[in-house]
């Protein structure tokens, strides 16, 4: 177990936390003081969202969780990675796959300002787009600065050809939903869903700020495997 990390002032916790996330390929995806949006327990301090960057998949494939053949590598990883972090900051670690009870990440995220329901009514997030993957959260004690939202209004407001509705080829995606999960997989079933199996979701990849995220075609397929096989 790693130790804490020495004294500093709580405005300097955040980008401490970011410059620690970079080397593990994760990043922050946003923070909140989690007042409007309570913590099971608590309903103060600082709730900091950490997501997969473009580095994470290297990151992952070279931790034991990717060679010991058990099941959910990214899970466990996460767990191991982020509980670490919050032993070294002093801080309490949530998880979105765990559960029951399950904590609100959705709400979170779209609370943190940095997140947005896309017309396809699937989450966007200012930086990453539609490669959205939060893997945890940190919840400081301290109620410490932390950096406005990117954008005040959401992206999509702004992107006129909206792809993310058009690009599916199974037409599962329809302006304000719902969304057609049956018509996806029977398209993952099929020859021509072989494109979104192995590079990923087409109409998540459409979207503009997919771009940026980094994300390696056997990364995306892995999450695909996992998501067709439900």
């Amino acid at each position: 177990m790693s130790a804490k990390v020495s004294p500093c002032p709580s405005s300097a916790l955040y980008q401490r936390l970011s410059d620690a996330l970079a080397p593990l390929g994760l990043m922050i995806y946003g923070a909140l003081h989690p007042e409007p949006v309570p913590v099971p327990a608590a309903a103060r301090g600082t709730l900091i969202l950490i997501g997969t960057g473009s580095g994470f998949w290297d990151a992952l494939t070279a931790a034991p969780e990717s060679q010991d053949g058990a099941a959910d590598p990214v899970d466990r990883w996460s767990e191991r990675v982020i509980g670490r972090l919050a032993a070294t900051f002093g801080a309490q670690a949530y998880y979105p796959f765990t559960g029951p009870p399950h904590v609100p990440f959705v709400s979170w995220a779209l609370a943190s300002g940095r997140a947005f329901t896309s017309p396809s009514q699937m989450m966007v997030h200012d930086e990453v787009g539609m490669m959205i993957s939060y893997r945890g959260a940190l919840l400081f004690d301290e109620t410490f600065d932390i950096p406005k939202p990117r954008l005040a209004v959401s992206p999509c407001e702004s992107c006129a050809e909206k792809p993310c509705l058009s690009a599916c080829p199974a037409h599962a995606l329809v302006d304000g939903g719902p969304y057609k999960l049956a018509a996806c997989h029977n398209h993952l079933d099929t020859r021509e869903g072989a494109e979104c199996m192995t590079s990923g979701c087409v109409a998540r990849r459409a979207c503009p700020l997919s771009i940026g995220a980094g994300r390696p075609p056997a990364q995306t397929a892995h999450h695909m495997r996992y998501f067709h096989r439900l």
